[in-house]
């Protein structure tokens, strides 16, 4: 037995989403660098000044990193964190906290299990949701992530995180904060799906079969098959998205645009550019936040028991 014993009453919908929101900031503060460093990697050679400037020449997740603390600062690695923090306590308590309550509108009455079409759409539909509402601060964590000393348009300087919603508000327009939501819906709905879908059915076959016990070695595996699953199919998504929200006005017509942009002068190779910090960020980012997701819901549930008991 490891960590706290599950609750013997459910967790209600609104301690599914405080504890995904905290979970989700929680992972994303050890793993952000990690981000950041698969944002980069992404956005390489998308421009003639990126692939002239030495500086810009990002070899592999540890050589990125290095690179970036001996060019820019050793705080360069949590560019936009705040933002990011900002995205996960919206995003992750919709797309996470939401997603069973989705799942068993969607299951039938009567039905034993969710089917595998009725948890993607569950996951589907909660990944839109959250992107919608989460959106402009996605942009805002890019667009710090990726501000770099290099090239006309790349060189974005905000004095902060409220002052960057208001600049990009201002000079793109409010739309601007939106700018790349529909490659994002689609990443995420994909990511979504890969993640809780897949944490979700190797949980219940580990539980199913008594393979292990509703605890900490459990959650490790489903997590971690869950991350690795997530990075093979919404990489490609991935790469576009961010290379769409920090593109300067013009530079793209649309997010198709991007895509036969990449294809044309890259090869398609370019959609796993950053693969490996990818998978390391979100490996290792879906076993934190699950693992902490699912003490937090047990956590809460005892103290909100512990409040209700009469003694």
């Amino acid at each position: 037995m490891v960590g706290l014993k599950p609750s013997e009453v459910p967790p209600t919908t609104a301690v599914k989403c405080l504890g995904a929101g905290t979970a989700a900031c929680f992972a994303d503060l050890l793993t952000f660098p990690l981000d950041t460093a698969k944002v980069r990697l992404q956005i390489q050679g998308e421009n003639q000044a990126a692939r002239a400037t030495q500086n810009a020449q990002y070899r592999g997740l540890l050589g990125t990193l290095l690179t970036m603390v001996r060019t820019e600062g050793p705080c360069s690695p949590y560019n936009g964190l705040v933002a990011g923090l900002q995205r996960q306590m919206s995003f992750a308590s919709i797309r996470i906290g939401l997603y069973d309550s989705i799942k068993q509108f969607y299951t039938p009455k009567g039905a034993e299990h969710s089917s595998i079409t009725t948890r993607l759409l569950a996951g589907c539909t909660t990944g839109a949701m959250a992107v919608t509402c989460a959106q402009p601060t996605d942009v805002v964590k890019v667009r710090f992530q990726a501000s770099i000393q290099i090239g006309p348009g790349s060189n974005r300087k905000y004095s902060g995180t409220m002052d960057a919603y208001r600049t990009i508000a201002r000079e793109e327009g409010v739309r601007g904060l939106w700018k790349g939501i529909l490659p994002n819906i689609t990443r995420n709905a994909i990511v979504n799906c890969a993640e809780m879908v897949t944490y979700d059915v190797i949980k219940e076959k580990l539980l199913d079969y008594h393979l292990l016990t509703d605890n900490f070695p459990c959650h490790f595996v489903s997590a971690f098959g869950a991350g690795f699953c997530a990075t093979v199919v919404a990489s490609p998504v991935d790469v576009v998205k961010t290379r769409y929200i920090n593109s300067p006005p013009g530079q793209y017509r649309s997010p198709l645009h991007c895509m036969l942009r990449m294809v044309a002068q890259e090869g398609p190779t370019a959609f796993y550019k950053g693969f490996t910090p990818s998978f390391l960020r979100l490996g290792s980012w879906n076993v934190m936040m699950f693992v902490s997701y699912e003490q937090l819901k047990r956590a809460l549930m005892n103290v909100q028991m512990l409040r209700e008991s009469p003694f």
